[in-house]
């Protein structure tokens, strides 16, 4: 996929749609993300550094610029920093919507305004985005729920009751796999209790986890990094007597697959969001207008695959 952007690309500046980058001129793409410190955050970026540096080869210089809110998934100060992103001039912004409802004023002015919104890994509800690059998260928290379903009915166990720790109610991509997983559970004799939120911050995941093992539960659902880290933390406190399925792939989350403290983790694949996305920003600027959204795709994550992947 990465050599099929390029290639798109290559052919555009062989066309000779080059007036967006005339010598030595420079376009300004921001990368802004719900925080600056999940693994699947720093993929991303990792992927648009990727996609700039091919650029550079090119003769197509971009200023790149990362940003995100410093303490935590915030919607104000997510705002915020797509303001200072237009105010730097920013002629792109790929853009992981942290509230898809408290921006659409904001994206739409900027939209107005001739800023080129793309859209990685979760979607605001504007409609302005040339592209969305992401995860299937219904489809993933389905298979989410599937494998869940699986491991309970393997220890001999038909019923129950299952708890979710996700971020919270807004955001799209968490709350569409908390959808997924629900689906995949409806038809079954277990009972999902009701969601509690951490705003995916991992001592605050575990907490919750830690009540819900209290309560009883036989499964526990961690809808994203944080808060598959403090299920699976929580689930080791506890002798790893409880079903933990986990979403999105860390160090710290592969080692709880690794140790049996999670069942698996679904895997996301954030470098090519942020390596695709920085490749359509650079066709955009160019003039190209037509994009086709992009499922960026997931994969399970099993002990035997974590231990492989931290080698």
């Amino acid at each position: 996929m990465k050599k099929l952007f390029a290639l798109v690309l290559c052919l555009m500046l062989a066309l000779g749609c080059t007036a967006a980058f005339a010598e030595g001129e420079t376009h300004t793409v921001y990368l802004i993300t719900m925080d600056l410190f999940d693994a699947h955050w720093v993929s991303v970026d990792e992927g648009c550094k990727a996609a700039v540096a091919e650029l550079a080869e090119q003769g197509i210089n971009i200023n790149y610029v990362w940003n995100a809110p410093t303490q935590g998934k915030d919607d104000a100060a997510q705002i915020e920093c797509i303001n200072n992103a237009y105010a730097d001039n920013a002629e792109v912004i790929l853009l992981a919507s942290n509230g898809p409802d408290t921006q659409v004023a904001t994206l739409e002015e900027l939209h107005n305004n001739g800023v080129i919104l793309i859209y990685v890994d979760s979607p605001a509800n504007y409609d302005g985005a040339v592209q969305t690059l992401a995860t299937n998260n219904k489809n993933a928290g389905v298979l989410a729920g599937e494998q869940m379903l699986a491991a309970l009915e393997e220890k001999g166990i038909t019923e129950g009751t299952i708890g979710i720790v996700n971020v919270n109610a807004a955001t799209t991509s968490t709350a569409q796999r908390e959808e997924g997983f629900r689906e995949a559970l409806a038809d079954s004799s277990f009972e999902i209790l009701e969601t509690q939120y951490s705003n995916g911050d991992a001592t605050l995941s575990q907490e919750i986890a830690n009540n819900y093992i209290t309560e009883g539960v036989v499964g526990l659902f961690g809808a994203n990094e944080g808060c598959s880290v403090g299920v699976g933390n929580a689930i080791a406190a506890n002798d790893n007597a409880i079903v933990g399925v986990g979403f999105d792939k860390s160090d710290a989350i592969l080692n709880l697959v690794k140790d049996g403290s999670l069942l698996c983790t679904m895997a996301q694949n954030p470098y090519d969001m942020g390596y695709q996305g920085m490749m359509t920003a650079a066709a955009a600027l160019q003039g190209e207008t037509e994009f086709e959204d992009v499922d960026t795709g997931v994969s399970v994550i099993d002990a035997a695959a974590a231990t492989e992947l931290l080698g």
